[in-house]
């Protein structure tokens, strides 16, 4: 069953200032959702799971899918259906949400501009997600109208979310979540975003530009706002590479020096990249696509991993006590299906042998099976 843990949403004085925009947050800081079905606080320090996915990439070939199996109208739960089990048993799960969000009239457009139909968010919480990351180097494609309706989507459908905002005051809100009766609080950072767009003049808060600084900045501000872990997603790297770049490695290991930040997520390769555990802490390089269906697919694009880490508290602090990835597969059909590897039956051996084979070689490429990391 999917657990709906409580939210809180805690408010600390903004840096920066601006006029309030359509779609602006109450100030209110206590936001509620259903009650919780996690175990009470008296039994929460035990600890808690979380389980991230890769690059939510939504060409127009996937919203076609969507729509057979809607008998005419769009429906991606099938299409996500098979990682649903893993998403669910997580005490909180979290995406990526790569694309803009479009009202349900559209326009719905492909690379290199994207534009989703709010049916993909529904999709993600009937799959049992939580909370969604929205830095990307796409979250300015459709400009602030596009940031505007897909963290309307998201609040329509009680996702949380943080990367975007449509106000400097919604932007100075740490997204702070109880999980398991933990608070934890989640970033997400871009390096950049694609040639043509820009952050409008006066609204830096329109997507989260990645400095190492700003990454630091915002997990002090998590910290003395309550959080008790950090979790930071980071859409960084070279698209394609499996390897990780000088510079994201210089960035984890900065930032998992900073006793503020506890995990990295990282994304926007589209194929899937190393994990590594540096002062014991992990960082996820890049997860892959965790559903996609490029023009021309390449194989190693339609492979990912979702990444699945248990905190315990320690005498030092929250750690990780268990590390899995979880190889996944877009499988492209038809009818296209997103595949879990470690239970899925219906992918072809040869297939399957193919993906598992490059997935474990590249995410233990950097010790992280020394380190602990196991595959289920």
């Amino acid at each position: 069953m999917r657990r709906l843990p409580a939210l809180v949403g805690v408010l600390f004085l903004a840096a920066c200032s601006g006029n309030p925009t359509v779609g602006e947050v109450p100030e209110d800081p206590q936001v509620t959702t259903a009650p919780s079905t996690a175990a009470p606080p008296t039994q929460a320090k035990s600890g808690f799971t979380l389980i991230a996915g890769g690059d939510v990439l939504i060409h127009p070939a996937l919203t076609e899918q969507a729509t057979e199996d809607g008998g005419g109208t769009r429906d991606y739960a099938p299409l996500l259906e098979g990682i649903k089990p893993a998403v669910e048993a997580a005490d909180v799960a979290l995406c990526h949400l790569e694309v803009p969000i479009a009202a349900a009239s559209g326009p719905f457009r492909g690379y290199p501009k994207f534009s989703a139909p709010p049916e993909v968010v529904t999709a993600l919480v009937a799959t049992g997600f939580d909370t969604c990351s929205t830095a990307s180097n796409h979250t300015l494609d459709q400009g602030p109208t596009g940031v505007t309706s897909t963290l309307d989507a998201l609040d329509a459908a009680k996702i949380t979310h943080t990367g975007s905002a449509r106000s400097a005051a919604e932007a100075a809100r740490p997204l702070i979540r109880e999980v398991a009766g933990v608070k934890v609080g989640f970033l997400s950072f871009t390096f950049g975003l694609n040639q043509g767009t820009s952050r409008p003049a006066g609204s830096p808060w329109m997507a989260n530009m990645l400095t190492p600084e700003a990454v630091s900045a915002a997990a002090v501000a998590a910290r003395e706002a309550g959080a008790e872990v950090v979790i930071a997603s980071l859409h960084w790297g070279i698209e394609g590479k499996h390897d990780a770049s000088p510079d994201q490695q210089r960035t984890a290991k900065t930032l998992l020096a900073d006793p503020a930040i506890d995990l990295i997520i990282g994304h926007h390769a589209h194929v899937v990249q190393p994990f590594e555990r540096i002062n014991d802490k992990w960082v996820t390089y890049g997860l892959g696509n965790m559903v996609a269906r490029h023009e021309t697919p390449k194989g190693d694009t339609e492979e990912g991993v979702l990444a699945r880490f248990h905190f315990t508290k320690s005498p030092t602090g929250w750690t990780v006590d268990t590390a899995e990835y979880l190889p996944i597969l877009t499988d492209l059909g038809p009818p296209i299906r997103l595949r879990d590897l470690t239970s899925d039956t219906k992918v072809a051996a040869t297939r399957k042998t193919e993906a598992l084979t490059r997935t474990d070689e590249t995410v233990l490429s950097r010790g992280a099976a020394t380190a602990g990391l196991k595959r289920p």
